[in-house]
């Protein structure tokens, strides 16, 4: 059912490992793990994140991977036990708390951040601040206090908006999770060359996310329109039929109809197969077109 590889992991001796996606959950990052034997979806395991160990959810099984080099990626600890889920959900009620003290000493701190999550890493003495802010902040004093106060290590991470989309969640504008909290984390740059590629609005109250960045759906069908719109004319460019000239002024690639004008006006709807490429690049209509409309 699943794709294995082979790891060897001494002189004598091999283990075939699973490869799995999972998601950390106050994070909502992604990483692969690997395990020695099969685990189903959505069991919680215990993970080496970036933070510590923490609680993660397995999303499935890597089938392919894409960099053939295994040799860092990092066993699963073990499988989460009841114990540890109850834990975790004691930490998120003692995290509002660690929330609410944090947010006071910034503002008694008198520092330029803002502050979105605090967590309680799950098998460490540790609380992790998340917090995002247009400059770098220095936040040693403000460290001092909270050591005084929590009594464990404290760690203040500064995050970009798409993370802090990604770690609070939410709904976008078609009405899902935020992409980058329910999706994946790893996600393509966006660009504005892409909006344009698939013919939408460049308002970029229609374009960005909660975020205020590019939607990251926009690079989802980027490389489809891309291939399709090679097998048409250009958006702008000339088509001709015999010596009669067309500007092209729309390219629709799921219906496959080209929209063209003549220079007095005349506006043309054609079929894609209607259209016949010479090999000098140029575009032509067909005369079958022509005899269609006459019909």
């Amino acid at each position: 059912m699943y794709d294995y590889g082979v790891i060897f992991v001494s002189d004598t001796d091999t283990v075939t490992y699973t490869y799995f996606l999972v998601k950390i959950l106050h994070s909502s990052e992604t990483q692969v793990c690997k395990w020695a034997g099969e685990i189903e979806k959505d069991t919680h395991v215990i993970v080496n994140s970036r933070y510590g160990k923490d609680l993660a959810r397995v999303l499935g099984p890597v089938r392919r991977m894409m960099d053939q080099d295994t040799s860092g990626i990092e066993s699963i600890v073990r499988l989460a036990v009841e114990h540890d889920l109850q834990r975790y959900e004691d930490n998120i009620r003692k995290e509002q708390e660690a929330f609410l003290i944090c947010r006071e000493k910034i503002k008694s701190h008198k520092l330029e951040m803002k502050l979105i999550s605090a967590h309680y890493v799950l098998e460490e003495s540790k609380v992790l601040f998340f917090f995002t802010a247009e400059a770098r902040v220095d936040f040693r004093e403000l460290v001092k206090d909270l050591v005084s106060v929590f009594k464990m290590r404290i760690e203040l991470r500064q995050v970009g908006v798409r993370d802090e989309s990604r770690v609070l969640g939410g709904l976008a504008v078609c009405g899902r999770t935020y992409c980058c909290h329910g999706v994946t984390d790893k996600l393509k740059p966006v660009s504005i060359k892409m909006a344009m590629k698939q013919s939408l609005s460049l308002n970029s109250m229609k374009i960005s996310g909660p975020c205020g960045r590019l939607l990251c759906c926009l690079s989802y069908e980027y490389d489809l329109y891309k291939e399709e719109k090679a097998k048409f004319p250009a958006e702008g460019s000339k088509i001709f039929h015999e010596k009669e000239r067309f500007k092209v002024v729309g390219v629709n690639i799921l219906t496959k109809r080209i929209s063209a004008v003549s220079g007095d006006g005349r506006y043309l709807d054609i079929p894609s197969d209607m259209m016949g490429k010479e090999p000098s690049g140029s575009w032509n209509i067909k005369k079958e077109f022509f005899q269609d409309e006459e019909d």
